[in-house]
């Protein structure tokens, strides 16, 4: 699930992966659909090789999407546009094992972010597992 959805460096939201041909990746951006070559020169990385700093090891963000996913009951988070506070109280809630040093509010925006536009596309499932 996501191993196709990718964060690209230089760009807003995510992409969806659609093709892979010899010197780029053909990507649909899950904000306005549309579609665009992504070359090896940009900074690309799936969400599924993401992972959060925690006091123990690291979290994978499917794990963190997974609880905030069930805190919510599969529905939109709180907007990552509230205030640093409010995002961190949330964060407390969903990962209080984050490590407070090394993770930082504007990840846990992004993250959000992310889970938001994941949820809003029906991408995001964690029923069928």
């Amino acid at each position: 699930m996501l191993k196709e959805i990718l964060s690209i460096s230089g760009k807003p939201g995510l992409q969806k992966m659609i093709s892979n041909s010899s010197n780029a990746i053909i990507v649909e951006s899950l904000l306005d659909g549309k579609r665009f070559p992504a070359y090896s020169n940009s900074k690309i990385i799936a969400l599924e090789d993401i992972s959060i700093y925690t006091e123990t090891e690291d979290m994978p963000l499917k794990e963190v999407f997974k609880r905030m996913y069930t805190k919510e009951n599969g529905q939109a988070a709180l907007s990552h546009k509230e205030s640093n506070e409010k995002i961190i109280r949330y964060f407390n809630e969903i990962v209080p094992e984050y490590d407070k040093d090394r993770v930082y509010t504007s990840d846990m925006k992004k993250i959000i972010q992310w889970y938001n536009l994941l949820i809003e596309k029906g991408i995001l499932k964690f029923d069928e597992e």
